[in-house]
């Protein structure tokens, strides 16, 4: 007898099948690409961009590195990384959403960048084993519908010694608890129904949120993967947390 049975998997509350999360993924970014640092600067206060410097600032990159930004979208990171790598280094620029991909690569371009952009699956990463001295992924984990292979593959293109940052929203201090969910749940979908014209997409997005791993589950989960001296920095009472592992 045939096993018709499928796996399912989470689309914010929603429950899918494993197959469909990534075309429902998939067309929410479609959707917010254009307006993504603009909503990014709202949702934010702007906080987005001392999160990101922060992960710079502690990934421990110099000068002649190679860096991978996976779902790197926009490309505000890869921007930093290649300040910090030089002519003598390498970022690469990855997402699995060609319109996202589009604007990071136009904004790398823009700003005189040399840097590669790649359209691919995080979980099917492209790139031989240990190819990078740092991997990072932010606010792009809790999209993916295998996360445990996701880090897998992070882990797997690392050289012996490199980093893995990961830059996730993550569970907030418990007093502001009640603060966060409504301006989360009401706030925010507002804010994307006038600036981005899609009210459904950041509905979503604050569902992801509450569905991905805390803090102490990713450590888990990243040592599993095959990392080593994992440990997390908590930015912003939790709203946000850098957890940042080795490979050796």
């Amino acid at each position: 007898m045939q096993n018709n049975t499928e796996n399912t998997t989470h689309f914010g509350f929603k429950t899918v099948a494993e197959h469909e999360k990534q075309k429902k993924v998939g067309e929410v970014f479609h959707s917010v690409a254009q307006k993504y640092d603009v909503m990014n600067d709202v949702m934010s206060a702007g906080m987005h961009r001392l999160w990101k410097r922060f992960a710079v600032d502690t990934s421990g990159v110099k000068a002649g590195d190679k860096v991978l930004d996976i779902a790197g979208g926009s490309g505000d990171l890869s921007k930093l990384f290649a300040k910090k790598v030089g002519a003598s280094g390498q970022v690469v620029l990855t997402d699995i959403n060609a319109s996202m991909l589009s604007v990071g690569r136009d904004r790398m371009i823009d700003a005189g960048l040399a840097v590669p952009a790649t359209q691919c699956n995080a979980e099917q990463l492209p790139f031989a084993d240990q190819q990078f001295d740092c991997v990072i992924v932010a606010f792009g984990l809790r999209n993916m519908t295998h996360k445990d292979i996701a880090l897998q593959e992070m882990q797997r293109v690392l050289k012996v010694g490199g980093r893995l940052l990961v830059l996730e929203f993550s569970k907030v201090w418990q007093p502001l608890e009640k603060a966060y969910d409504a301006y989360s749940f009401k706030l925010l979908p507002l804010l994307g129904k006038f600036i981005a014209k899609d009210a459904d997409s950041y509905q979503y997005l604050a569902e992801s949120i509450r569905m991905h791993p805390d803090q102490e589950t990713l450590k888990q989960m990243m040592l599993d993967a095959g990392l080593d001296k994992v440990d997390y920095y908590n930015l912003s009472a939790g709203v946000v947390a850098l957890h940042k592992g080795y490979k050796l």
